[in-house]
């Protein structure tokens, strides 16, 4: 399973990730970084089949009309360190 981590959640869960075997990518590591426009991520996700964890809402309008990105893991949860 591969997986691409958005910028608002901390890197600590693309770490977590790899420690358990799967494949990451955080944003940061990214060539724009966190500036990624969320069409580049799309993109990226569906050109290596990633799955999309992020907490922007953006993307499950984006996912519910036009299927993108891949497979989104939408989060909700406080402010998180």
């Amino acid at each position: 399973m591969k997986f691409l981590i958005d910028a608002q959640l901390p890197m600590r869960i693309a770490h977590l990730l790899e420690k358990l075997g799967y494949d990451v990518i955080h944003t940061k590591n990214l060539p724009l970084q966190n500036a990624t426009p969320d069409s580049d991520i799309n993109k990226l996700s569906i050109l290596e089949q990633r799955i999309v964890i992020t907490k922007d809402k953006d993307f499950l309008d984006s996912f519910l009309i036009k299927q993108e990105p891949y497979k989104l893991l939408l989060i909700t949860t406080g402010n998180i360190k």
